[in-house]
């Protein structure tokens, strides 16, 4: 048999992860130290949030991505929450909006100012409250708009339009012990969870059913977790009877034997996976290792494909994961992830080694973008929705700005547009309030008219941008023609 067909071909074989350099980390952040199995860390393309140590309540701090270097102790935080905070989620659909669970038994979503945090915020937008022991777990849903998702140690799901403030679904017989994780899967019309009873549950909220449940996915009795892949397959972390660390690959459809089973390692830590759909690789960080193994799954057996290791000298304390939409595509970047030390955060970037600097197309197909695919009541009706694809041709793309708003309450006093379904549109006025809104309307009309203005210039500047690209492809086109002619 040949070498050739032994190794089996990839081009993430040689994914290598680089931790940056010392002045692009973030110093002297006081990591918190509870007893949680989260990530404790969230990241978008605009801000880094990290959960921290917090006399008298619990709080995050919330960064720009550029504020690198040492962080001054007297940096405001975001600390409403009366106990510790256990988990973060942004908003997948406004780069702004951040929610918080915690041991206060509440779930607060927050809107963070455009360019980050000059005094500490105290004030939520929203205060969801609704379960009866700490909020351990908080995630918004994929395509939906203002759709949240919450499971506490009272072993209850809730689901929350955070547009209105009100709980849409409340799931709390399902599970008869503390609840692990929760992953949504491609769509938001199914999520599946990671149970203390050793069992992976895959759950219809709208209908409120078990539509199947594997017990003992992994026997041991340490924590686990459960995510949904692209494909409707399930990838499960946990620990074997003897302790050892296991990854597994389940297809829903027959949850009696798993698609893949492989046994890593007798750490303690519990594996935090995290998922690219759009490279089908799964990394697998453990909880104080001081290393990220990357698998890619496949359809072909054995289904999971070890690629690599990262490895550096200090364990983790959590670690966030960036969205495709803020990676450096001119550096051919695949993941970054952030790594949480004890005082500090340090990103590192997992990057496929190629020669060319052209846009790399085999490695960033179109991915989610900010928008969202559906509203809260469409979601709510019955209806599903695949995520709005963009393409990361032209790079970063940043979600609109967007001031969420609850339609119960008026909570943020600004004039641009509102997410929040039935919220009323600025410059449109309601019959009562016609006469004291009529100075303002030429006002409004002279600030459409510079918006419109504005994005004519930002038009006209990407045309520009895309002739001078086709000129220099046709340069290259015909450069490459003559090397390959022996002209050159």
């Amino acid at each position: 048999m040949s070498f050739r067909k032994v190794v089996r071909q990839s081009k993430f074989r040689h994914v290598f992860g680089q931790p940056v350099k010392n002045d692009q980390c973030y110093e002297d952040i006081r990591v918190s130290r509870v007893t949680w199995d989260s990530t404790f860390c969230a990241v978008n393309p605009k801000f880094l949030a990290v959960i921290v140590e917090a006399s008298g309540g619990g709080a995050f701090l919330v960064l720009p991505l550029s504020k690198t270097g040492r962080i001054d102790k007297a940096y405001p935080t975001v600390c409403g929450h009366t106990g510790p905070v256990l988990d973060i989620d942004w908003c997948p659909h406004n780069d702004e909006v951040i929610a918080s669970g915690s041991e206060d038994c509440t779930v607060m979503v927050w809107q963070i100012p455009e360019n980050g945090l000059v005094s500490p915020l105290t004030e939520p937008v929203v205060v969801l409250e609704g379960h009866t022991k700490r909020v351990g777990i908080v995630t918004w849903h994929p395509t939906a708009r203002n759709v949240l998702l919450s499971a506490g140690c009272d072993n209850v799901v809730l689901i929350w339009n955070v547009g209105t403030a009100e709980e849409l679904y409340r799931l709390d017989s399902l599970h008869p012990d503390l609840i692990y994780n929760v992953s949504w899967n491609h769509n938001g019309s199914l999520f599946c969870s990671a149970c203390k009873d050793k069992s992976v549950r895959i759950i219809d909220p709208r209908r409120g059913t078990l539509v199947a449940e594997r017990e003992k996915a992994h026997e041991g009795a340490r924590p686990m977790r459960a995510i949904f892949l692209a494909d409707g397959k399930v990838f499960t972390t946990g620990f074997s009877r003897m302790s050892e660390r296991q990854l597994a690959l389940w297809d829903p459809a027959n949850l009696e034997e798993p698609m893949a089973l492989q046994e890593l390692d007798s750490s303690n830590g519990a594996l935090l996976p995290f998922y690219d759909p759009d490279t089908s690789v799964v990394y697998v960080c453990g909880k104080g290792d001081s290393s990220i193994r990357y698998f890619e799954i496949t359809d072909e057996s054995p289904y999971i494909h070890f690629l690599n290791t990262f490895t550096s000298k200090e364990p983790q304390r959590g670690m966030g994961s960036m969205p495709k939409r803020g990676l450096e595509v001119s550096k051919c970047e695949i993941a970054r992830f952030y790594k949480l030390h004890e005082r500090k955060c340090e990103p590192i970037v997992m990057t496929v080694p190629r020669k060319s600097d052209l846009f790399q197309d085999d490695l960033y197909p179109d991915t989610a973008g900010p928008e969202a695919a559906l509203e809260a009541e469409e979601w709510v009706s019955g209806r599903d929705a695949d995520p709005i694809l963009i393409s990361l041709r032209e790079a970063y793309v940043p979600s609109k700005h967007r001031d969420l708003k609850v339609s119960r309450r008026n909570v943020l006093s600004d004039s641009r547009p509102a997410v929040a379904p039935g919220s009323t549109r600025p410059g449109a006025s309601t019959p009562a309030a016609s006469n004291t809104t009529a100075p303002s309307s030429s006002l409004a009309g002279a600030g459409e008219a510079g918006k419109l203005e504005e994005v004519m210039q930002e038009l006209r500047a990407l045309r520009a941008l895309v002739k001078e690209q086709g000129e220099r492809i046709g340069r290259l086109e015909e450069q490459l023609g003559r090397m390959e002619n022996g002209d050159a």
